[in-house]
């Protein structure tokens, strides 16, 4: 089977050249569809393709990414954006994966890795439609945070792309879409008011993103990992104003949706940190150890929520109780799994400041 990678770009010079690099030998076809750059991106592009398209920008990421679809000509059609990149483990596997596909598969989900600890381990994973039988006629929806839905044979490859961003999102760029889709009268599906929802709290409007993720939540036909997701983004907001016993009730009303997940299990038990009851906070950092994360699901998964956060977090609970043993326990549980992270080494030395204090003690 042949492949195709289409992107779509714009003023993009800093990180093309990495993603295009780091994909070497993956693909039979490269397409770029240029938005409007104003800086070295189409030069760039020339360096690895002559299939390079211009297409006017029209607050569309759908429209330009169906776009760039239809210029691919191979069997199967991968997306990436400009500041993905494959590490050469990960390359040589999807190389390996490309040689076994055939016909029979529709879509294939690749993990999606956007955030990393110190150490360059994932934090933040799940999986994401990359590649498509380009006979099935995939079409890209939503103006923005635009998706595929996935449908047919469907495969799951244990295939991380890593999103490695140089530089922050134009701040208020897909609020300012939304807000023009919202004066022209668009009526938004459930996804769509989820994803508006969240934006007017990555912009700090709280109160607005409250109205709108209610609204959400008592829509119907949405994607249950989105009604867990908004349950969550609607405590933040509510932690935001101060409102803590909303904070609450938000996350607990996650649990009508599916059984707790060990990102709504740890902002439970931060919020009754925060209220100085370490009893109730250990219990929920504990609850949340005892889930697996599932990267098949859908959801936005951090993979510290179960294990690293409520270990450490029950050490200073532990702590904060003045049991100084079972706080030791979980700053040793952190530290197996995080032996470099600045909090754990930070613990490890007022440790052995506690320990040193008590043999002086001892004689």
């Amino acid at each position: 089977m042949t492949l195709s990678l289409c992107m779509i770009v714009k003023n993009e010079e800093d990180v093309l050249e990495r993603c295009l690099n780091s994909f070497n030998g993956v693909f039979d076809e490269i397409v770029i569809v240029d938005t409007g750059s104003t800086d070295n991106t189409i030069k760039i592009a020339k360096k690895f393709t002559d299939k390079i398209y211009h297409f006017k920008w029209i607050n569309d990421f759908s429209a330009a990414r169906n776009f760039s679809f239809s210029k691919a000509t191979s069997d199967f059609i991968m997306w990436a954006d400009a500041d993905d990149i494959i590490v050469p483990t990960e390359r040589e596997k999807l190389i390996k994966f490309k040689k076994n596909l055939t016909q029979s598969v529709d879509v294939v989900m690749l993990k999606y890795a956007i955030s990393f600890d110190e150490n360059n381990n994932p934090t933040f994973v799940y999986f994401r439609e990359r590649i498509f039988n380009r006979t099935q006629n995939f079409k890209w929806k939503d103006p923005v945070h635009e998706a595929i839905t996935p449908k047919g044979n469907i495969k799951y490859e244990n295939i991380t792309i890593e999103h490695r961003k140089t530089k922050p999102t134009a701040p208020g760029r897909n609020l300012k879409i939304y807000e023009n889709l919202k004066k022209e009268k668009v009526l938004f599906s459930p996804r769509q008011t989820f994803y508006y929802a969240r934006e007017l709290y990555y912009n700090n409007k709280f109160n607005k993103a409250i109205v709108e993720f209610k609204k959400f939540i008592k829509m119907p036909n949405g994607f249950k990992e989105n009604y867990i997701e908004a349950c969550l983004n609607l405590s933040f907001c509510y932690q935001h104003l101060n409102k803590l016993t909303l904070a609450k009730q938000s996350l607990f009303n996650s649990f009508a949706y599916d059984t707790p997940r060990s990102e709504i299990l740890c902002e439970l038990a931060n919020i009754y940190f925060l209220e100085n009851n370490y009893k109730s906070a250990i219990y929920y950092y504990n609850l949340a150890t005892k889930n697996t994360p599932n990267h098949q699901s859908g959801a936005f998964v951090l993979n510290d929520c179960y294990n690293f956060i409520p270990y450490i977090q029950q050490c200073v609970c532990y702590y904060k109780l003045k049991n100084i043993n079972m706080a030791l326990k979980f700053h040793k549980l952190a530290k197996k799994i995080k032996p470099n992270n600045k909090l754990v080494l930070a613990n490890d030395k007022f440790f052995k400041e506690i320990i040193k204090s008590k043999k002086n003690e001892a004689f």
